[in-house]
């Protein structure tokens, strides 16, 4: 459509662009479409995002503007593009590129990007300038987020102010022309940062011992001769060994304080890749995209990695190389590396020299390092396939900061800060309609992680110039989180909004999907570990009815109790105790199954205490969770009884036990949940029956692959009974929405799913937003905008409501 009833009159408008537009090239791209449309005027950056004035025939004004939003840069996107008439002369001259402005911050800060083609092939070709230059980039790749400490996205605000541009970097910088036009982090061999190789233990080393190229190349044949060396990345350290020297792996995990929990791996490329586990044409898209995530892949079966890479799981974390200083590192590389968190056991990745060297002495004697500064810690991102969908378990590098647009009907909606969950922490802000969901931070327990937090949120509120008017959080009394909102609240004279646990799941699946502020309310299925519920009761298998703005619960599994509270999280033998004992009577269970493991096993421990503390409700709270039941069933098929080593590691290990040619024989059958009304009238799944065929068959000699099958089967079958039966109280829908951490399960997510489907349900599954807690400060942040746009809360007052 036309700006201008005048087709021919050269007249000015303009145009101001919101969206991720900075830092990208946006800039140079709007400067070749506009002289190729015979436009003049000029452009900017500011804190509104891009500005551009133009003047020349409507026509022409609204090609440009066509071809803009058809072909922005490839790291671009635009949400917004707004046109005001110009009364003013056109400048003198062909359009120009102005310097940034200052003001008020409307814009997103943009992900770090994965090295381009351009790049890498600058760095592997001889008689380039940048041959083997460990910090190539341009305005199409490279860090972005990782280094930057203020907007507008300048030179100036990120670490790279401290290395003066030579002659040939600023040529490249000043001309529009050149694909490094304002590409903040440009250097070259001359006027860049530079890789060293160090030891930790204080030794001095020359590079040229161990290779006859550079520091990057010494790194490499250090680990291919089977040492651990620490790696200065993009957002943090990372700690590398061969993935296929059984001793290099073992002596990491020993070291780093890492039993049990799977590494993420590193290769060349694809081929490489390809030689240890499944890659659909999906998944190859995910690992070379400019995010370059960690992508987890089907195994194939293959001996040649390390026993320990991945205990017990049936899929492999991949990544490939996405900055010049990886591509370099893996050139000679005909074999995978670990490539982990560069931490001890739980603690936050070590961001500067001085920290690696305090926290990793022990791990490794060698450091490759650089000297630009790492301004914000963004862990690697970790995503898998769910049928043809993407699913996110760790948003960090190449996705956060970026922000989400909101559904239709937000647009009102004051800024808010929603603070997250206890695990796997992030926080959220709301401003102009968008949600910026913070980059995973980890475990709010642990001292550095909730230092790392706090340091973030300061960040944040600076780059994006965020006032919130309300904080809004998790109700759960405990959690860290909600106790950091207080105190916001307190200091800063702030309505408090708190927001149920499985709710924020829900709203946060619903936004990602655009389901409008107005949208009736769905049915849902919230599968996790725990979440404060009704009445302070403890929720974790919830069958809901939602809408943005209230919940009602339906149903759900029947509790069982927690003994030993917060223990019962880690130790999967309690879960397995309470369930036998609900099941059949201790005694009667002790007797009837006396020869299989777990009554061996729960034989050394204090059963008839904590069945007593059971019976007097003494440290063992009800709860209703999936995720303990998931516990309770592994540890009965031996899979992991005493103690988890890490989060979800008692149910992983049960899925990847999983004999997937049971779940597909229609004729096999999954053990049974009674489906009942309770005493108040909610939908109840019944763990109870479920034992007696499963224990029948583990003590029948039945495999344990055959009986995890079984379970995922039965569970599925009830799930999708429970929402047949809620169906019936909500006739109006046909929307399911399913979330929790529990559903980052596959082979129940998909059993369910398309059950479900198979009834002509709508189904919608987290995509882009964590399924785990990573995902609920979103979520927590789109409910409290959804109660203040609608009127339900006036954030004027200062009292909390509970929605």
């Amino acid at each position: 459509m036309s700006f201008s009833p005048d087709q021919t009159a050269t007249l000015g408008e303009e145009v101001r662009v919101r969206g991720l537009v900075q830092g990208v090239g946006f800039r140079p791209a709007v400067w070749r479409l506009a002289r190729d449309c015979g436009l003049s005027g000029d452009v900017c950056n500011d804190g509104k995002g891009v500005l551009i004035r133009i003047w020349g025939p409507a026509s022409e004004r609204d090609r440009f503007l066509n071809r803009l939003r058809d072909a922005p840069p490839p790291l671009a996107r635009i949400d917004e593009v707004v046109r005001g008439y110009l009364c003013e002369d056109p400048p003198e001259g062909p359009f120009g590129i102005s310097t940034s402005r200052s003001g008020e911050v409307h814009t997103g800060a943009v992900p770090d990007a994965a090295t381009c083609p351009a790049c890498l092939q600058e760095i592997f070709d001889p008689f380039n300038r940048r041959y083997r230059y460990p910090f190539t980039n341009c305005t199409h790749c490279g860090p972005r987020f990782s280094i930057l400490e203020d907007i507008p996205y300048d030179r100036a605000h990120t670490s790279m102010n401290i290395f003066p541009l030579c002659k040939d970097c600023r040529a490249e910088y000043e001309n529009p022309e050149d694909r490094r036009f304002h590409a903040q982090p440009v250097a070259c061999h001359a006027c860049g940062p530079k890789a060293q190789l160090v030891r930790l233990d204080g030794h001095v080393v020359s590079a040229d011992r161990y290779t006859q190229l550079d520091a990057v190349d010494a790194a490499t044949n250090l680990l291919k001769r089977g040492e651990i060396v620490l790696i200065k990345g993009l957002g943090g350290f990372h700690l590398a060994c061969d993935a296929t020297n059984d001793h290099a792996v073992s002596a990491l995990r020993l070291r780093k304080h890492r039993p049990h929990k799977p590494l993420a791996l590193m290769a060349r490329d694809l081929e490489v890749v390809r030689r240890y586990a499944h890659v659909s044409r999906a998944e190859e898209n995910l690992l070379q995209s400019h995010q370059a995530p960690i992508v987890l892949l089907n195994r194939l079966n293959t001996d040649s990695l390390a026993f320990d890479i991945a205990p017990g799981m049936q899929r492999l974390g991949f990544m490939l190389p996405y900055t010049p200083l990886h591509h370099l590192l893996m050139r000679r590389m005909d074999r995978p590396i670990v490539l982990t968190s560069g931490n001890l056991s739980d603690a936050p990745q070590v961001v500067d020299d001085a920290a690696a060297v305090r926290a990793l002495r022990g791990v490794t004697d060698w450091m490759l390092t650089h000297d630009r500064a790492i301004i914000n810690r963004v862990d690697d991102s970790v995503i898998q396939m769910a049928g043809e969908d993407t699913m996110m378990l760790r948003r960090g590098r190449g996705y956060a900061p970026e922000s989400l647009p909101l559904p239709e009907g937000f647009d009102a909606s004051p800024d808010l800060l929603a603070l997250g969950g206890e695990l796997k922490n992030t926080f959220c802000l709301i401003k102009d309609g968008q949600a910026i969901l913070s980059q995973h931070m980890g475990d709010l327990e642990q001292a550095a992680v909730w230092d790392d937090t706090v340091r973030n949120h300061a960040l944040y509120a600076r780059i994006f110039q965020h006032v919130p008017k309300a904080v809004v959080v998790d109700r759960h009394p405990e959690y860290l989180s909600r106790k950091w909102g207080v105190e916001i609240s307190e200091k800063s004279d702030l309505p408090l909004i708190s927001v149920q646990h499985h709710h924020a799941h829900i709203a946060a699946v619903m936004a990602e999907h655009h389901l409008p502020l107005d949208h009736p309310p769905i049915i849902a299925l919230v599968l996790d570990g725990m979440g404060l519920g009704d009445a302070g009761a403890l929720w974790g298998c919830e069958c809901l009815q939602v809408s943005y703005c209230e919940i009602r619960h339906l149903g759900g599994l029947r509790p069982s109790a927690l003994p030993g509270g917060n223990l019962a999280m880690r130790e999967p033998w309690r879960n397995a105790l309470v369930q036998l004992a609900d099941a059949y009577g201790w005694p009667v269970a002790r007797q009837r199954f006396t020869n299989l493991s777990i009554m061996e096993y729960l034989g050394k421990k204090p059963v008839e205490q904590l069945l007593h503390m059971r019976d007097r409700n003494v440290c063992t709270p009800l709860c209703s969770s999936a995720g303990r039941l998931f516990d309770a069933v592994s540890a009965v098929c031996g899979l992991c009884m005493d103690r988890v080593s890490y989060e979800g590691q008692a149910a992983m290990l049960l899925e990847a036990s999983v004999d997937l040619s049971v779940m597909e024989n229609a004729s096999e059958p999954g053990y049974p949940f009674e489906i009942a009304e309770s005493e108040k009238h909610f939908i109840q799944m019944d763990p109870r029956t479920l034992w007696s065929p499963l224990l029948d068959d583990l003590q029948g000699g039945i495999p344990v692959e055959t009986i995890a099958a079984r379970f995922h089967k039965g569970l599925a079958a009830s799930l999708v009974q429970l929402i047949r039966r809620a169906l019936g109280a909500t006739p109006w829908t046909t929307t399911v929405a399913l979330s929790g951490g529990v559903f980052q399960n596959l082979t129940l997510l998909r059993a369910t799913r398309e059950a479900l489907e198979s009834l002509g349900l709508e189904v919608l599954v987290p995509h882009l937003i964590p399924a785990n807690d990573g995902g609920l400060a979103f979520g927590q942040a789109v409910v409290a905008a959804a109660q203040i746009v609608t009127g339900q809360h006036h954030i004027a007052g200062g009292h909390e409501p509970c929605v």
